[in-house]
């Protein structure tokens, strides 16, 4: 078998679930040993770094023969989690796919990447410049990885293999989470006078939320990431039945665009709980950041996806798109290194039946090794 396609499944079979997402879970200490072990193999000079305890970012560098331009390519090493799936680590092969948790997102990509390294080492080497492989932990959650490795390494340019079906995506949304409780005063559920119901008043957020969705989706779309949107994530409020809630709290998610901070977001929830006080007088409710990432965006007259295209050509029908989904090209773009998204196509992101198509990454493959050998 293609030795991308034997580390595909070697990668798969390796637990990482983010254990900021599942408290226990296994993390990316065995997958980050495997991935510097390939590393080392093909002939890359290789660094760890522990971000955390058994958390490591792992880097892979090849050197050309002479100086030139530097090009990163860079892929997260961990997976959400496996609740529902028969065998999320067990890697079957069908139909030209290979199933498995974190198949397509991102172990695809990851496969790909290495694989571009071992052709450009099997066919003499990098001529001029340099190749970063960067493997880093967490981004299904804080991007503590992403974080850390852009203050110790840089490059001209970098691709984030996360898996875009062969496409060019030249940026994405980024996302805020705001918690917001409503108060109301605990009662006897036979006193209706003495209590006010906190999940009740929560009832009327949610219909200006619904609203607030709306409009966001009727605005003019960008003509790449599409429009801005949110969605209540996750409610909790009340004690039993028999007593009035005198707490409900809600945490949401907005998707955000080129243009809108996460102060302009939590200024939008604000003015809806304002809104509702000046409607009842006895409503209490107030709002909070918990996290927010920023949209990221690359000119598509950028240099780099225009090369990208180049070499694409020919191989697979060129589309330049934006993704729907946030990534850790956000980090790599404010730290000033210019970002595009390119990784193979499949199916199942965080579902319960996830797989990436096993050509597609051959073909990122082969065009991420000859992007190194044009840009570099």
């Amino acid at each position: 078998m293609d030795q991308t396609l034997l580390l595909l499944r070697k990668l798969v079979a390796i637990n990482s679930v983010n254990p900021s997402l599942e408290s226990g879970a296994a993390g990316e200490s065995v997958i980050a040993e495997a991935i510097a072990a390939e590393l080392r193999t093909i002939g890359l000079n290789v660094e760890v770094d522990e971000i955390e305890p058994g958390r490591p970012n792992v880097v892979g560098v090849l050197e050309g023969r002479s100086p030139g331009r530097s090009l990163m390519l860079c892929g997260h090493t961990d997976t959400v989690g496996v609740e529902g799936m028969r065998s999320p680590f067990v890697p079957i092969e069908q139909d030209g796919r290979l199933y498995g948790r974190g198949a397509q997102d991102m172990k695809g990509g990851l496969a790909a990447m290495i694989g571009a390294a071992r052709n450009l080492v099997e066919s003499g080497g990098l001529e001029t410049g340099r190749l970063i492989v960067a493997t880093v932990v967490d981004e299904e959650h804080s991007s503590l990885g992403a974080e850390a490795m852009v203050t110790r390494w840089h490059a001209d340019a970098a691709v984030v293999t996360e898996p875009t079906e062969l496409s060019i995506a030249v940026g994405h949304r980024g996302f805020v989470w705001i918690e917001i409780e409503t108060r109301g005063i605990a009662a006897h559920g036979s006193r209706p006078k003495d209590g006010r119901d906190a999940i009740v008043r929560m009832g009327r957020v949610l219909s200006k939320l619904e609203e607030l969705d709306r409009n966001l989706q009727a605005r003019p779309p960008h003509p790449l990431m599409g429009t801005a949107s949110l969605h209540a994530s996750r409610i909790v409020g009340g004690r039993e039945p028999s007593v009035y809630p005198d707490r409900c709290v809600l945490e949401l998610e907005r998707r955000t665009l080129k243009g809108e901070s996460e102060e302009l977001v939590l200024q939008e929830i604000r003015d809806i709980l304002v809104a509702l006080l000046e409607e009842d007088n006895e409503f209490e409710g107030s709002a909070r950041l918990i996290f927010a990432r920023p949209p990221y965006e690359i000119d598509p007259n950028h240099e780099l996806p225009k090369v990208l295209a180049q070499v694409l050509r020919g191989r697979w029908p060129v589309s330049v798109t934006g993704a729907s989904f946030w990534t850790d090209a956000a980090v790599l773009g404010k730290a000033g290194i210019p970002c595009v998204l390119f990784g193979p196509g499949g199916a199942g992101l965080h579902s319960i039946e996830e797989y990436v198509n096993l050509a597609d990454v051959l073909t990122c493959r082969d065009t991420l090794s000859d992007l190194a050998r044009m840009f570099c």
